[in-house]
C-alpha cells in the first residue's frame, strides 16, 4: 500500500484523510518531488481490509509495518486522519520521523458523534454513473477528491470502503484525546488550518503554542481540504517549511 511517487533525497510520506486515498495527493506530487523522494500510502479500510480493532494505534501499526523498507527518518505530511496518524506514528516511533505537516486536524473532538454524518453518507446515490455526476453532487473540489478515492466499476463510481468503518474511525475521535501523543514529539512541525475548519476552535493554535518547534498557518477562504481549495497558499507554506529543514 506504499507507493513510490518519484523524486530524490530525503523521504517524504503523504497520508490522506478519512475517506481519501493515496491518489488525492496527485496534484501536489509534481512540486513535492523537488523536495525529496515522495511516497503515498493507502490507509487500511480504504480500498483494502480494515484492522480488526478500529483504533488509531492499529492504523499506526499498519502504517509502520509498511514503512520497514525506508530506513531514513521521514518528513510526514498528513491531512485530517492522515495528520493524526502522522503525529501518532511519530510518538510511537520517534526515530523514524524527521518533521511533520499537520493539515486541519486537532487532538480533541470529545463529545462529537459521527452518527448523523454516517447516516448522510449512507444516503448517497451510489453508484454515481459518471464523473459528471460525482462533481455535480459534491462540487468541484470535493468531487475531484472523491473521484480520486472512489472505486470505479463497470456501472459507476462507488465508495471505496464501508460506511460503518468510516463511522467507527471517526467515533473513536469523539471518545478520547490525542494530546499526550502530540506533546511527546519534538520534531519540527507545520500546522495548517483552513478558515472554515472542522477542528474545535483554537486547538491547532494551542498545538503550536505548546510545541517549541511548531509554526501555525491559517489559510483564509479554505475549508477542510486546504491543499485542494487553496493549493497555491498551501504549497507556499509547505515549501517554506521544507526549506527550513534543508
Amino acid at each position: 500500500m506504499l507507493h513510490d511517487e518519484g523524486g530524490s533525497g530525503r523521504p517524504i510520506l503523504l497520508l490522506h484523510g478519512l475517506m481519501g486515498s493515496s491518489r488525492t495527493w496527485r496534484r501536489q506530487l509534481p512540486w513535492l518531488r523537488a523536495h525529496g523522494h515522495v511516497h503515498t500510502f493507502d490507509a487500511a479500510g480504504h480500498g483494502r481490509p480494515a484492522p480488526d480493532r478500529l483504533t488509531t494505534e492499529a492504523f499506526v501499526a499498519d502504517l509502520a509495518a509498511h514503512l520497514d523498507g525506508i530506513g531514513e527518518p521521514l518528513v510526514v505530511i498528513g491531512h485530517s486522519m492522515g495528520a493524526l496518524h502522522g503525529w501518532c506514528f511519530a510518538a510511537a516511533h520517534p526515530g523514524r520521523v524527521a518533521a511533520l505537516v499537520v493539515e486541519d486536524m486537532a487532538p480533541d473532538f470529545r463529545g462529537r458523534t459521527a452518527a448523523d454524518w454516517a447516516a448522510m453518507i449512507a444516503r448517497w446515490p451510489q453508484p454515481f454513473p459518471d464523473e459528471e455526476a460525482v462533481v455535480g453532487y459534491f462540487g468541484d473540489v470535493a468531487g475531484r477528491y472523491f473521484l480520486d478515492s472512489f472505486e470505479h466499476r463497470a456501472d459507476g463510481w462507488y465508495l471505496h470502503g464501508e460506511v460503518a468503518t468510516f463511522r467507527d474511525i471517526s467515533e473513536e475521535w469523539g471518545a478520547r484525546h490525542f494530546w499526550d501523543q502530540w506533546r511527546s514529539i519534538s520534531v519540527p512541525a507545520l500546522l495548517v488550518e483552513g478558515e472554515f475548519t472542522i477542528t474545535p476552535d483554537g486547538q491547532m493554535r494551542r498545538m503550536a503554542d505548546e510545541h517549541p518547534g511548531a509554526r501555525y498557518a491559517r489559510i483564509p477562504g479554505a475549508g477542510h481540504l486546504v491543499h485542494d481549495e487553496r493549493p497555491d497558499e498551501y504549497r507556499a507554506e509547505v515549501e517554506r517549511f521544507l526549506r527550513t529543514l534543508a
